[in-house]
């Protein structure tokens, strides 16, 4: 029987993301999560999930169980709902509070890259030979 509930598509050439990952999948006792590292997926991610690399770098994705993608501030509500921690991100579903925190998540996404002092997007694409529209 099938426990996943929730795939999450993750930059593992991003040290945070991976120290995130990892707390997850410490976490994870329910097997209810999984992880797809889309920097060494070897296929193309929108053939089989819908999402391009660009789009998985841009902000983290997930995929349900019942095939909805979900993304940004969401993905970490629902994984850390999942591993019975949700009370962590329980104020980011407040109405006064959602704005805020999706702008600094977007602030985040924005310049991760920069933060961690990696390639471009558009370089990150070419080195993967993949569309950057």
């Amino acid at each position: 029987m099938n426990t996943v509930k929730l795939t999450i598509f993750f930059d593992g050439g991003c040290p945070l993301c991976k120290r995130e990952v990892v707390f997850l999948k410490s976490r994870n006792q329910k097997g209810y999560l999984t992880f797809i590292d889309i920097n060494c997926s070897d296929f193309p991610l929108d053939l089989k999930y819908g999402i391009s690399y660009k789009q998985a770098m841009d902000r983290i994705h997930a995929l349900r169980s019942d095939g909805s993608v979900i993304k940004d501030i969401k993905v970490f509500q629902e994984a850390y709902s999942l591993i019975g921690l949700g009370w962590i991100y329980a104020p980011t579903k407040l109405s006064v509070l959602d704005k805020v925190i999706e702008f600094i998540y977007g602030l985040w996404a924005k310049y991760r890259l920069n933060i961690t002092f990696r390639p471009s997007i558009e370089r990150l694409c070419a080195i993967k030979d993949c569309e950057i529209s």
